[in-house]
């Protein structure tokens, strides 16, 4: 059996008078509703800060956009420089690399028996060679010892038989005929050692000893040829960067030249794109441009023309120019990657005076570009919007076309907080422009 349950009378009243009051009130015009208070001069605590700058007028030339390919600025396919069996592979692709960096190594066992083999001959000939240099200095200061003797008894001798010649008959025949026999014995004993000390320094010991150092000199040359093969047989990165392709594997036989690996350089990169001949003249090397990368989020990145190929394509009449970007690197990981595509934005005009202001000043989302004037006197300056047409980007500064003319504060920090009409309190900035 089921229970109903009845509300009292009266309560039953309150609510349908508490419904009524509720209708009437929803019914009631707008006219009739309570207004809230308008609030001026701003937000509680005063009118909203802005920095304002001064627009400017500078000669800018008129860009393009151009479509184009990321290519790194170096390709190195590393080949093997002699024959032989992978031993060690020391690198996988995506990899970085660094300039002289082991990337592979061929079996060297032989080779380096023949480079210990060079290089004991080699202390062999050295030890020869020294020690016939040491015996055969001895031997020369020996003879020149014995020289140096044999010419101060020669210059004694001869001393004393001019002197008898001077005292003439005075002193007896005899003993000027011994003194001058005694210095003839002297000039032939240092004719003798001058003899002996030319045979040590230009004869035959002389001619071993330049013979010894000859063959010194061969087995240098032995041992630099040796060392060299035995370094063939290790494979180095040419300069830093990335692996891209494993081109052997440990065990394969590689015959001289064979590929080993493919490596890049992506520090700089280069960005190729194809520009009509009605632009290129207006192109020049060195020029500064944007690119901007469509893979990372349409970030973009200052850009430097670093080559304009003088050769157009014959069937497309364009001409391959290259704009060198440096790239930023985030975990060791390059964020700009060969093979992307990329958006050049480069002056192709003979620049003309246009007014510019700083990129922070438009304000995007709208039906068209926007940028904020402080209009009126500092004290009394209201919130002027001034729809623009944006141009060529220089730097951190934008050409615009529009109610805008140089001298114009412009707002460029706190305009995503202002509305048209609204009292602000601007504070002035000095922005250098380009």
């Amino acid at each position: 059996m089921q229970s109903s349950r009845v509300l009292p009378l009266g309560a039953g009243l309150i609510g349908l008078t508490i419904l009524a009051a509720g209708v009437a009130t929803f019914l009631r015009p707008p006219s009739t509703l309570a207004q809230a208070p308008k609030a001026k001069g701003g937000p509680p605590g005063g009118l909203p800060k802005v920095v304002v700058t001064a627009a400017q007028s500078a000669d800018v030339a008129e860009q393009r956009t151009f479509v184009g390919t990321v290519k790194p600025i170096r390709h190195s396919l590393v080949g093997s420089a002699a024959a032989g069996r992978v031993e060690q592979y020391l690198i996988n692709e995506g990899e970085p690399v660094t300039a002289g960096q082991p990337i592979a190594i061929l079996r060297r066992g032989i080779i380096q028996a023949e480079v210990d083999a060079a290089k004991g001959t080699l202390a062999m000939r050295q030890a020869e060679l020294a020690e016939l240099e040491k015996s055969l200095k001895d031997e020369i200061e020996q003879a020149e010892a014995k020289l140096d003797n044999a010419e101060g008894q020669f210059a004694f001798r001869q001393a004393k038989v001019d002197r008898d010649k001077a005292l003439g008959k005075s002193i007896a025949r005899e003993i000027l005929e011994e003194d001058t026999s005694l210095a003839i014995q002297a000039a032939a004993t240092v004719r003798e050692n001058r003899a002996a000390l030319r045979v040590l320094t230009s004869g035959p010991r002389e001619q071993k000893t330049l013979q010894a150092k000859a063959r010194v000199e061969t087995q240098i040359a032995e041992v630099q040829r040796l060392t060299e093969q035995f370094d063939r047989h290790t494979m180095i990165a040419p300069f830093d960067g990335f692996v891209t392709a494993e081109r052997t594997e440990v065990g394969q036989w590689l015959m001289q030249g064979d590929p080993v690996a493919e490596i890049v350089e992506l520090k700089q990169v280069d960005v190729e794109i194809a520009v009509l001949e009605d632009y290129v003249d207006g192109l020049d090397t060195n020029a500064n441009g944007e690119v901007e990368i469509a893979a990372l989020g349409g970030r973009t990145f200052p850009g430097r023309v670093a080559m304009i190929n003088p050769q157009a394509d014959a069937r497309a009449h364009t001409f391959p120019v290259k704009v060198r970007v440096e790239n930023q690197f985030a975990d060791g990981q390059p964020l700009i990657k060969a093979g992307m595509f990329a958006r050049v934005s480069l002056p192709v005009g003979k620049p003309v005076s246009r007014t510019i202001v700083p990129k922070d000043a438009v304000v995007l989302g709208g039906a068209s570009p926007m940028i904020f004037v402080a209009a009126g006197p500092p004290d009394k300056a209201v919130v002027k919007p001034v729809p623009v047409k944006l141009g060529s980007a220089t730097g951190a500064w934008i050409a615009v076309t529009g109610d805008v003319k140089p001298g114009d504060p412009i707002i460029i920090e706190g305009n995503e907080r202002v509305r048209p009409g609204m009292e602000i309190k601007p504070e002035t900035k000095e922005v250098k422009s380009p």
